[in-house]
């Protein structure tokens, strides 16, 4: 792909966010000439993907796995970090019933985790719905239920999914499902069970959960390190501690916007403004403000906010998973993350470990409220309470809380998002990306392939950035990459 041939010639464009998505616009206009300023109102680059250092410990704010389907994205990642991008093993487990299970499953651990008699009423619910769906189906619950039957749904989808998203999974719309983990159901998860690696059916190689993954040395943050790197090395600026503020918009046009940084607020003069800013924040920012609707809309979104406990425990090679999933409903912690098994140089020390202890939660909640003492003190006695450690090796623990971590895709949200999309394609110089924003619950690859896509589109192309996404591409299956389209109809 290429990008177009008239130069650019409209003015700074501004980035408003140095997650993944925004740095991966700058870099992509810096490299190309364009002169570029990336605003991130943090102190560190890569949003919720960051790496974050305590003690000389790092770990990650959730687990990002580099894995993609799209070709620019995979080539962008491996010339940035080349011999510091590993290829890591997947290993992951589920924690139900104060049992272990893998996952993807194995018929055997199933079994005598489940035992026979829970397996065959398991099955039986799984044929009473297929022959007789829920329809329509409207909300995850509808959309689990009907391809994988309700005892399975009640054992393993709802505690999980409702301890992650703090609302019942009928106030989830299918949407999520379809998107999150398409592709998959009970007959498809029972076959990958039987069939050996590398199977081939019809001439084609069987859909399979990845095996492997890659992911940076020194964990993401070396990734975003290198990008602003790259951005100022071609002469572009990375702002931090710098928010953005008032958006001017005239005639249909952003004309500029306010940054507040450490030394007061300056108004920029922009050509272009490229915005990961969380849509209901963007929508107040617009000078003048959009009409009722519009920003009622943005008002309405919601968000899951989100915590993690690192803790340093006091024995090495715990477990062999890389991360295990805790559906456990007297447990709050959602997941729990061996970060020395995503890379050893995550860990200083030898003889210790660090655990991502993760909770989900809403901003003011009485978990996200908690004091740091308090929440280490939990996550100690659950993790305990797992049986992985034994008590008495956590050494100490560290909180850290993320803000807005999730778009929620509620009732009625896909209506909300269509009326702010419609108001801000009025407003031609002003291109959305990214997780929060476009309200989508992209992967981290989908997030960099919008920001790609949105410079490209300034330096003369046309893509419609609502396309990438991954409700066509089930994210957790091996599939050849497909490389997105080059449109050229009016976005």
């Amino acid at each position: 792909m290429t990008t177009g041939e008239r130069p650019y010639s409209e003015g700074v464009v501004l980035v408003a966010g140095g997650g993944p998505a925004g740095l991966t616009a700058a870099y992509e206009l810096a490299r190309h000439g364009v002169k570029v300023v990336v605003a991130e109102q943090e102190s560190f680059p890569g949003g919720i993907a960051r790496t974050v250092t305590h003690r000389g410990y790092r770990f990650d704010i959730g687990g990002h796995r580099f894995f993609t389907k799209h070709p620019l994205v995979e080539e962008l990642w491996h010339e940035l970090l080349g011999e510091d991008f590993l290829l890591r093993p997947r290993s992951s487990r589920i924690f139900c019933r104060n049992t272990f299970f893998d996952y993807p499953l194995k018929p055997g651990n199933v079994l005598s985790g489940l035992g026979i008699g829970e397996s065959l009423a398991i099955l039986a619910s799984y044929l009473r719905r297929k022959v007789a769906p829920i329809r329509p189906e409207e909300t995850l619950a509808d959309w689990v239920t009907n391809r994988f039957g309700d005892r399975l749904f009640e054992l393993f989808f709802r505690s999980y999914t409702e301890k992650v998203w703090g609302v019942s999974c009928r106030e989830i719309g299918a949407q999520w499902a379809a998107q999150r983990i398409q592709g998959l159901s009970l007959r498809t998860a029972v076959a990958n069970m039987l069939r050996r690696p590398g199977t081939i059916e019809d001439g084609e190689p069987v859909r399979t959960l990845i095996g492997a993954f890659h992911y940076p040395r020194l964990g993401p943050g070396m990734m975003w390190e290198a990008l602003c790197r790259e951005i100022v090395r071609h002469g572009g600026e990375v702002r931090f501690n710098t928010r953005v503020g008032r958006i001017v918009v005239e005639e249909g046009r952003v004309a500029g916007a306010d940054l507040e940084g450490p030394d007061g607020k300056e108004f920029l003069p922009v050509g272009h403004l490229v915005s990961t800013m969380p849509l209901s924040r963007l929508v107040k920012e617009l000078d003048p403000p959009p009409g009722g609707e519009v920003a009622a809309a943005a008002s309405s979104l919601r968000y899951r906010d989100f915590l993690t406990v690192a803790l340093i425990v006091e024995r090495e090679n715990l477990f062999p998973d890389t991360w295990i999933y805790i559906h456990e409903e007297s447990l709050k912690v959602g997941r729990i993350q061996n970060f020395g098994n995503w890379s050893p140089e995550l860990i200083p020390e030898r003889g210790t470990s660090c655990l991502g202890m993760e909770y989900f939660c809403f901003e003011g909640d009485p978990l996200w409220s908690a004091s740091d003492e308090e929440l280490v003190a939990l996550a100690t006695r659950e993790l305990e309470a797992t049986g992985l450690v034994p008590a008495g090796v956590v050494r100490e623990g560290v909180v850290v809380r993320v803000p807005k971590a999730y778009p929620m895709y509620d009732d009625g949200y896909l209506d909300r998002v269509a009326v702010i999309r419609e108001y801000l394609a009025g407003v031609r110089n002003l291109q959305v990306i990214g997780r929060n924003g476009m309200h989508r619950y992209n992967n981290m690859d989908h997030s960099m392939l919008t920001g790609l896509l949105a410079a490209r589109n300034i330096l003369g192309e046309r893509h419609d950035l609502w396309d990438v996404n991954a409700d066509d591409d089930y994210h957790e299956e091996e599939a050849s990459p497909r490389p997105p389209q080059n449109r050229r109809e009016h976005i």
